[in-house]
């Protein structure tokens, strides 16, 4: 895992699924990941400051989001570092609507990559921002739960939040 090359601060994050760890640069949030989840960078050597303007808002967006926001990124700038690849993914990740899911092989077609669903599935993997960039919204293409870096357990209970009907 590489974490953005300018991170400015860290906080910890307390949520209804597990404490979190979120970091930020001078341009937004990048980087917010369960204690747990496959893909931590692990320490991050920056200071812990959770006044940090785009920490703080990141605090009232996971809040929004366990309220139910629609959309708990308004006001919250992203710098998430990754390839150009990468970024597309988490992009098109940005357009699926609370409530809703896609496959991987539609997020592969969305950024011009049809073919490409393996390496979609990788970056959708590597997203550095768990829930408020929502991963967790993309299933199998036969509607079953696969893949999320924080544990299954928690993209299930994180689609039951959203009013998801699972198979």
């Amino acid at each position: 895992m590489t974490t953005h090359p300018n991170l400015q601060a860290q906080a910890r994050l307390d949520s209804p699924m597990g404490t979190m760890t979120a970091a930020a640069t001078a341009n937004g949030l990048s980087g917010l990941w369960f204690d747990d989840q496959t893909h931590h960078p692990g320490l991050l050597a920056v200071p812990v400051d959770a006044e940090q303007p785009w920490l703080q808002a990141t605090a009232r967006a996971l809040t929004a989001y366990f309220d139910g926001a629609a959309n708990p990124l308004q006001g919250l700038a992203l710098d998430m570092h990754g390839t150009p690849f990468q970024q597309a993914v988490w992009r098109a990740l940005q357009t699926i609507e609370r409530g809703a899911t896609c496959t991987y092989g539609q997020i592969a077609e969305q950024v011009g990559s049809a073919a490409a669903v393996r390496a979609a599935g990788a970056a959708i993997g590597r997203n550095p921002v768990g829930i408020l960039v929502p991963c967790h919204r993309v299933i199998g293409r036969n509607g079953s739960l696969t893949g999320y870096a924080g544990g299954l357990h928690r993209k299930e209970a994180l689609l039951q939040l959203e009013g998801v009907l699972l198979l």
